[in-house]
């Protein structure tokens, strides 16, 4: 076994035995990876508060060779997740993004740009606020460093470039967008306005800050929508703290 270093955010945390808890992390070097914390239940044991849920932290964990769990050995407390009190949308919110990280990542697969990208929502969460677009964002930025991006340039069916202007488009449950002639009941699941591929677009680019961006509620509705299929087509399921968040 080796010792490894890195940064991590703590994304899930499970019972081992009365003492100990397995803890999974997404990491800035090493992408997810599970590992049991000796005492890690006990108020004042080895790794105090470094492993509260969503906390960042500098950790030493010895990596197994086969495929046990690796074996945490130090954590030291960087961030706090913490929204304001009574901010249940910017818990829930942290939770999402922990349950993304979780779902759509496979161990031992580093994202460098995927850890800054929730690192950055995370802050922004705590700061409270609204907090759509700043996930909206995370969730395609995520999407698109997975290479699971739907397509927003090309009509999915007929390969005509989506207009920015003009009739509206429809999502396609095949990963895109279908222009205005290939609107068809067979091909299209809902309408989305040509404004709000523009959003899509600009978002996942990375090009823009979210405050910067004005969305009416009908383009919120619209983008929560399509991301959400992308994301459940995924996972094979419907995030399940989505339920929790009012949009």
């Amino acid at each position: 076994m080796s010792a490894e270093k890195t940064e991590a955010v703590v994304i899930r945390l499970a019972d081992f035995s009365n003492t100990s808890r397995v803890v999974t992390f997404f990491t800035r070097d090493f992408g997810k990876i599970s590992a049991i914390a000796k005492g890690g239940k006990r108020l004042k044991g080895p790794f105090d508060t470094a492993l509260d849920l969503l906390s960042t932290s500098r950790i030493v964990f010895l990596r197994k060779s086969s495929s046990a769990l690796d074996i945490l050995t130090e954590a030291s407390l960087q961030e706090r997740f913490r929204p304001a009190p009574g901010d249940m949308n910017g818990y829930y919110a942290g939770c999402y993004v922990a349950e993304l990280l979780a779902g759509l990542t496979e161990p031992y697969d580093p994202h460098v740009e995927m850890f800054d990208a929730a690192g950055e929502v995370l802050a922004t969460l705590s700061q409270g606020g609204d907090f759509r677009l700043p996930v909206l964002t995370f969730e395609l930025r995520m999407l698109r460093e997975i290479g699971q991006l739907p397509s927003l340039d090309e009509c999915i069916h007929c390969g005509a470039a989506i207009e920015s202007h003009g009739s509206r488009s429809y999502w396609m449950s095949q990963g895109g967008i279908l222009c205005p002639d290939c609107q068809q009941e067979n091909y299209s699941d809902h309408p989305i306005q040509a404004g709000t591929v523009a959003i899509l677009r600009a978002l996942s680019a990375g090009s823009e800050i979210p405050s910067r961006i004005s969305a009416s509620d009908r383009q919120i509705r619209e983008l929560r929508h399509t991301i959400t299929s992308a994301v459940s087509t995924i996972l094979g399921r419907r995030p399940s703290t989505l339920r929790f968040l009012r949009f």
